[in-house]
This record gives structure tokens, C-alpha cells and sequence, in this order.
């Protein structure tokens, strides 16, 4: 029997994800366990590996597009089948065929037609695990059908958009999510009164203004998303201090005469931060909302630039490997988030978070937590500056850090001791070796 395809629930909790690019084409024979498609979530880039032995009959999911778990993507043509068994799966026709829209019986004479929103599915996954339901949201002027997703009336919803407004380009004139994302509103008539106009700033940006509308990505919105709850729901509160740095550097320059890699001073700076959690593990915490969860090994996030925006994969167990070792595992870890390559698993948990924007020339800065780790410490440059050491003035090289903390979890004097014990690992190096 032909076997239809669906998206998978690929990583934890995710409703939708997009197609990024088929590895097989139609008429492929593929065995069970060859990767099908790269599928792009928010966070990461995921192969997809199908789990039937056939011939790839039907593609039917586009590159690009969203698409929520479970609805359809392609057709598996094995061995026996004919054209009427592929038939019989497809989404478009056939007795099996989950995305047909059924039959409404006609309103009784004299009601007004059902054009009230669809009440709210109970969470995003009930939406995602549902049916295609590609029953009409609402009718046009017209009176023919519109058909749209679960997920594409719930953005409507959102937006406020009406679906009567908007040109469907998916199959069948179905609206799909790209279409949302194109629609711009139709300016208004004018009424009388026309009303007072809006302080001059305050109005929001439209169509008509001069720049270019960059459309967010998946993990744009993730960012926008995640940092806006954390900035406006995390008691943040900072302290700074000013390491320096003069033994590290030479510490340094020694260990890569001879290491078989490469370390950074940002190795150094993660295993010193590990090194400091473990030395005062109070700070080793997360929120739980009712609790306060804490660990015995320390796994730390580590911010990775990528072309698509921020991201953080995490090290494992960092007091338990080598300065090496860490630094191995950050490298690979940083290549493969550029390349889209990252799993779920590399993308969660750590206690705490490592920002280093030194090497852009940057002498200090504040970061923002990724909820629900206690802090994240945001690394500058070092640089070359006054010091005074016993009543004597001198020029040393100084690295200025400041931890954001999570009031929740770490309290002032706590958060003081841990970045008294960071500073003290910095500043005497051979104990990050030790």
C-alpha cells in the first residue's frame, strides 16, 4: 500500500516547520532510513530520514513553504503498487485522503450565514496534530470557499486579517502562510468626522514608506519572541568587573606552542565560568517556576553568530573535559551552527549562558538571559589600560565582564561570588589547567 508522508514533529513541541530542500526527487528509489528532506525549524536545520523502503512517487509540500505537523508532504510508492493505490493517499482525492474538505449541509432558510470565528484550539500542538481541516474559514463576497490551514487561521486570527481579503496561491487557491505574510491591507475609505492625526513618530510603519521589508525568518521570530518575554518578564540586575589579563595571554601563547589546537581566550573564558559554577554552586541553577533546579555538572551555552541570528548550542559537562577538549567541542559546535547542521538536543538545557563580542573591538556591553538560566556573562575586549598596584601606576591588560542574573535564582551577594570566583580563575590562569 502506497504510504503518505507527513511532517514529523521533528524536535519537541514544534507546531510547524518548512521544507529547506528535498534530498530525493520524484521516481528515487529510497530504502528506509534515507534522509528525505532538510527541515528548518526556528532553531535548527533537521534531516529527515523517512522510515519505509519505495519509490518516491509525488512530492507535495514546496520548498520554503510552513507547513504544521502532520499534513502531507509526499507519497511512497512500494513495491506492487499502482497509480490507483498512490491515488487513493493522495490529500487532493481517494477514500483515505485526510485534507478533503466535507460537505456543509445549507444553513436553514432565513439564518444568516456562519461567518463567526472558529473558537481557538485548546493549545498549538492540538492544532498541529489535527487533521489538514481545510473546511472553509469563511466565504469571499463571492460566495466560493476559502480554505486555509489550522495554523493559517490562527495567524489570521492574530493579525487580525479576514480571509475573505486575502488571494490563496497554494493548491486549489488554498491560502497558505505565505500568502499572510504578502498580504498588505487595502488602505481605508475615509470617514466623516475624519479623526485627529496621530503625534507625528507614533504612526506604524506602511507599505508606502521608503526602505525594504526584510520578511523574518523562523529564528528571527524565535529571537524576537524569546528575548521580548525574557527582557520584560526576567528580573535582570548586573554586576561588572574589570580582570586582568597579562598572565592568561602569556599563559596562552605558551600552551598553543606546544597544544595540538589552537586555544582561544574565549576556551579559556568558558572552562574559567564552568570552573566558577563549580566552585560556587549555588549559582548552577535554573527556574522552574515553582523551584529552583540545580546541577551538579555544568553545562554552559555558548552564543554562536550565524547569518540567520543568534544561536546557542550548548557544552555538555565542561569541568569533566580538557581545555582541549572544550575547545574542540565550541569549534564543532560553531561550524555546524553556521552550516544549519545543530540538533534540538546541542540547542537545550545549560545554566548559563557565554557572550564574547571582544574580538568586534567591543570594550563592554550588557547581554540578555535565555530564560530560565541564571545568568549569562557578557565578555569585552582586552585592551590595554591604566592600573594601579600597590600605590604605583603601571599599564596592564584589562578585560572588562558583566553577568546578567536572574533575581529569581541569584541574589546579589550570590552573583558577587560567583564572579569574584570567575575573576579569581581568569586572573590566576594555571588554576583552569589544574
Amino acid at each position: 500500500m502506497a504510504v503518505l508522508i507527513r511532517m514529523p514533529e521533528v524536535l519537541a513541541n514544534v507546531t510547524e516547520a518548512a521544507i529547506q530542500s528535498w534530498l530525493v526527487a520524484e521516481g528515487d528509489t529510497v530504502a528506509a532510513d534515507t534522509p528525505l528532506a532538510e527541515i528548518e525549524t526556528e532553531k535548527a536545520m533537521i534531516e529527515f530520514a523517512g522510515e519505509n523502503a519505495g519509490v518516491v512517487a509525488e512530492l507535495l509540500a514546496p520548498t520554503g513553504e510552513t507547513i504544521a505537523v502532520g499534513e502531507p508532504i509526499a507519497i511512497l510508492r512500494q513495491e506492487g503498487d499502482s497509480d490507483a493505490d498512490v491515488d487513493a493517499v493522495r490529500p487532493s482525492g481517494g477514500a483515505s485522503n485526510a485534507a478533503a474538505t466535507p460537505e456543509e449541509p445549507a444553513p436553514p432558510a432565513g439564518a444568516a450565514p456562519d461567518s463567526a470565528p472558529e473558537p481557538a484550539p485548546r493549545d498549538l500542538d492540538e492544532a498541529a496534530q489535527a487533521p489538514t481541516e481545510e473546511a472553509p474559514r469563511e466565504s469571499g463576497e463571492s460566495g466560493e470557499r476559502l480554505f486555509s490551514s489550522p495554523i493559517v487561521r490562527r495567524l489570521a486570527r492574530e493579525r487580525g486579517i479576514e480571509l475573505a481579503r486575502v488571494t490563496g496561491t497554494g493548491p486549489g487557491g488554498r491560502i497558505v502562510r505565505r500568502d499572510l505574510d504578502a498580504f498588505v491591507p487595502a488602505p481605508a475609505r475615509a470617514a466623516a468626522p475624519a479623526a485627529e492625526p496621530a503625534p507625528s513618530g507614533s504612526a506604524p510603519p506602511t507599505g508606502d514608506q521608503p526602505g525594504e521589508a526584510v520578511p523574518l525568518t523562523g529564528m528571527r521570530k524565535a529571537i524576537a519572541r524569546r528575548l521580548t518575554e525574557s527582557k520584560s518578564t526576567v528580573p535582570h540586575f548586573y554586576l561588572t568587573a574589570d580582570c586582568r589579563v597579562d598572565e592568561l595571554f602569556a599563559l596562552r601563547k605558551t600552551v598553543n606552542e606546544s597544544a595540538s589546537r589552537k586555544i582561544s581566550v574565549n576556551d579559556f573564558v568558558v572552562k574559567a565560568a564552568a570552573q566558577a559554577l563549580a566552585d560556587v554552586p549555588e549559582a548552577n541553577a535554573i527556574w522552574g517556576g515553582d523551584h529552583i533546579r540545580r546541577f551538579e555538572t555544568v553545562d554552559i551555552a555558548v552564543a554562536v553568530s550565524t547569518e540567520g541570528g543568534l544561536l546557542t548550542p550548548v557544552v555538555r559537562d565542561i569541568n569533566a573535559l580538557s581545555l582541549t577538549a572544550v575547545s574542540a567541542t565550541i569549534a564543532d559546535l560553531a561550524e555546524r551552527a553556521r552550516a544549519g547542521r545543530l540538533t534540538q538536543s546541542e540547542l537545550e538545557g545549560g545554566s548559563f549562558s557565554i557572550s564574547n563580542l571582544g574580538m568586534y573591538g567591543v570594550d563592554e556591553f550588557s547581554a540578555i538571559l535565555n530564560p530560565p538560566q541564571s545568568g549569562i556573562l557578557a565578555v569585552g575586549a582586552a585592551s590595554q589600560r591604566p592600573i594601579v598596584t600597590d600605590g604605583e601606576l603601571a599599564v596592564g591588560t584589562v578585560m572588562t565582564v558583566t553577568l546578567s542574573a536572574d533575581h529569581r535564582v541569584v541574589d546579589g551577594a550570590l552573583a558577587a561570588q560567583w564572579l569574584q570566583a570567575f575573576r579569581a580563575r581568569i586572573e590566576h590562569p594555571f588554576s583552569i589547567l589544574v
